[in-house]
């Protein structure tokens, strides 16, 4: 018996074979949705060591005019993807908020905390931080724990991982947009202290306010640090970033770009 178009066990196969190929092209369309959304914005601080500006601003608009331990440690990532990418500079509380509202976007080096951890996707880490509390170098502060700094002003700068901490503890911190400005508070007595990163303080207070001999009195924490990628990022996208750094540890590039730094 003569049997109709389109049935039968050759209609079967057909159909399977273009619905097989229908949920590839799906699973391609998917992979590669991000890529296709633009490039992945990177934004990181002026934060010397960890990031620093070539050009002596406190802003840059690309890869070029930054550097810094944390900035080498993502651009050797980078060279592992086909992911094309922009990096800027730009104030820290400004790229957080924007960072976290926006797909396709990540920020470093971002402490990683148990308040911060559902506010990101994480790839890291990449360096760390150790929290630290600097007097002036002719200051007689001594302080065996936290408590002990309840009762002197602390100088911060705004938004930052270690400040909020403090002032989330009850301490006094006196914020600023610009960490720049906190060795030379410390050292007019405005301030009694002042909270920042063990390597960041005394480099900035050398190279800002030609202060040397800054007091590291007591450290209190040590965090590690990583590109934050918003939440509304793919992914498959945060895993292939993560891959590619992955690759840079193991053969090596992170620990030479460590090593040149310090």
């Amino acid at each position: 018996m003569h049997q109709p178009s389109g049935s039968g066990t050759s209609g079967s196969i057909s159909g399977r074979l273009l619905l097989a190929l229908s949920g590839l092209l799906l699973t391609l369309f998917i992979a590669s949705a991000a890529h296709a959304e633009g490039p992945f914005r990177i934004f990181t601080e002026n934060y010397p060591p960890y990031n620093a500006s070539t050009t002596g601003q406190s802003f840059a608009h690309n890869e070029d005019d930054i550097t810094g331990i944390c900035t080498d440690m993502v651009k050797a990532m980078m060279a592992n993807t086909d992911i094309d990418y922009e990096m800027k500079m730009r104030d820290w509380s400004f790229a957080y908020k924007w960072v976290q509202e926006h797909a396709n976007h990540g920020l470093f080096c971002t402490a990683r905390t148990d308040e911060r951890e559902d506010d990101f996707q994480w790839v890291g880490p990449l360096a760390s931080i150790r929290w630290t509390l600097f007097a002036a170098p002719d200051s007689d502060i001594e302080l065996d724990s936290l408590d002990d700094a309840r009762q002197y002003r602390i100088a911060g700068y705004k938004g930052d991982v270690m400040s909020d901490y403090l002032i989330e503890q009850g301490m006094d911190v006196l914020t600023s947009r610009n960490s720049n400005q906190n060795p030379q508070r410390l050292a007019l007595g405005q301030v009694d202290l002042w909270v920042t990163d063990g390597l960041v303080g005394p480099l900035i207070a050398e190279e800002q306010a030609d202060i040397t001999g800054l007091r590291p009195v007591l450290v209190f924490r040590e965090t590690p640090m990583y590109l934050a990628v918003s939440n509304q990022t793919d992914p498959a996208v945060v895993a292939e970033l993560q891959a590619a750094l992955d690759k840079a540890r193991d053969d090596g590039t992170i620990d030479a770009i460590e090593k040149r730094y310090r």
